[in-house]
């Protein structure tokens, strides 16, 4: 029956039924993408080897092998320390500790995932703040927002710029010169923001700052051997990343040995039995569900992307800006930010990228992509700002504040965090025309 439709009216469907039911959220989003791509194989849209060659294990490489070092890391309480030391640095201020809190969620946010951030930030944020006697949610939407410009600034910040860069052949280094300058002026322009409008009304009294500074934050650190031994993996796997191009390795194989050697050294000096307990708690931290998302993700995509389906859209747009490079990346900025404000950008962005490289040769060549890649990158993690749905750290937040007592609904959050999306997405549109055209 299927075998006499035309490949493309199988694999759109199967593509639009999917993501439909991503969004709906009704089942677990990893379950769903994974019968997506083996749809895609039984109705004969993709061969088996087709669907292997589909999936990018650069990322899937790169996603375990982070998440393997970062779980290993929290353990030593770390975090924990940078967020008290922060306030601390301060003296107890209230509006120096939105700004100092704000800067360090997006400096950690750009090394690690965004929601293990903001799970280890945001509990120690409401306990300082109801110490200072000041409402915490002010200093939970900046950590959120700053998590997600964080996130856009290097390539692991943030799970579409691993899809990106893979896509796209773009460095760990290449991130650092092409995103991270717009992250940081986001950034910056959301703490004075902040700061102008919510920071100045801020006041505690003495009492409550000599608590803050009375916090030991020293204590936080629990395993201060494991500290060592992952600030010093951590700092040789960023080396790799900034050294990829001249020594040949891709980012996932980097981070793959890195996790791997963390896990060993994590487990030095325990017996056999110990070590099996250690590295099985260890692998049962990795976000499975993400990484299974990912395989039935590309499998899913690629068989669109056979049919010639994205290549026609990929036309379509072209044919609408003709061929006007800004204008290009501007519809491409603008689109993934109001739809990355709604739903999850990976699934948006896994899609744009086949549409982007088809895209090529109406612009000039792979050259003339690197300003829609940036716009990629840029509109799908400052978008996820926007509303309380648009990143996992967003939901991740809200369920902590709400444990704690804290108002922090849809409604709320949204009227707090998207105007300060939308200056960032408009800072984004400036960067885009003064850097590259």
């Amino acid at each position: 029956m299927f075998a006499a439709l035309p490949p493309v009216l199988i694999a759109v469907p199967v593509l639009v039924v999917t993501y439909a039911l991503i969004i709906a959220d009704r089942f677990d989003r990893s379950v769903i993408a994974l019968l997506g791509g083996g749809t895609m194989i039984l109705l004969g849209v993709l061969t088996q080897d087709e669907a292997i060659a589909g999936i990018d294990f650069n990322t899937i490489g790169l996603l375990t092998g982070m998440m393997l070092l970062v779980a290993i890391s929290r353990r030593s309480g770390v975090f924990e320390y940078l967020a008290i030391r922060a306030a601390q640095l301060v003296r107890g201020s209230p509006s120096g500790l939105l700004v100092s809190l704000t800067l360090v969620t997006a400096l950690l946010s750009s090394l690690l995932d965004n929601v293990t951030t903001v799970l280890l930030v945001a509990p120690v944020t409401i306990a300082i703040a109801r110490r200072l006697g000041v409402a915490p949610f002010v200093f939970l939407v900046a950590e959120v927002t700053a998590s997600n410009l964080g996130g856009t600034a290097t390539l692991v910040g943030d799970p579409p710029n691993i899809l990106i860069g893979s896509a796209a052949d773009l460095s760990f280094n290449d991130f650092l010169l092409h995103m991270a300058p717009a992250a940081l002026l986001a950034l910056l322009t959301q703490v004075l923001v902040l700061h102008v409008l919510q920071g100045r009304t801020m006041a505690a009294g003495a009492a409550a700052r000599t608590a803050v500074m009375a916090m030991r934050a020293r204590e936080a650190i629990v395993d201060a051997r494991g500290l060592r031994h992952a600030g010093t993996v951590f700092g040789l796997v960023l080396l790799g990343f900034c050294t990829a191009r001249a020594t040949g390795l891709e980012p996932g194989a980097i981070a793959l040995t890195g996790g791997a050697a963390l896990l060993l050294l994590d487990n030095l000096g325990h017996r056999r039995d110990a070590q099996f307990s250690r590295i099985m708690a260890t692998y049962g931290e990795i976000d499975w569900i993400t990484i299974f998302f990912f395989v039935g993700l590309f499998i899913v995509v690629r068989g669109v992307e056979v049919t010639g389906a994205l290549a026609w859209i990929a036309g379509q747009i072209t044919a609408a800006t003709a061929g006007n490079p800004l204008l290009t990346a501007s519809v491409v900025l603008w689109s993934a930010a109001i739809l990355s404000a709604v739903i999850d950008n990976i699934p948006f962005v896994a899609a744009m990228i086949p549409v982007l490289q088809a895209m090529a040769p109406g612009l000039g060549g792979d050259a003339a992509l690197l300003p829609l890649w940036v716009a990629l990158s840029l509109g799908a993690c400052f978008g996820g700002n926007g509303t309380l749905v648009g990143a996992s750290a967003n939901l991740t937040v809200a369920g902590i504040a709400q444990r704690e007592g804290i108002p922090f609904g849809f409604g709320r959050y949204t009227r707090a965090a998207l105007p300060l999306t939308l200056l960032s997405v408009v800072i984004a549109q400036a960067y885009l025309w003064l850097r590259y055209f």
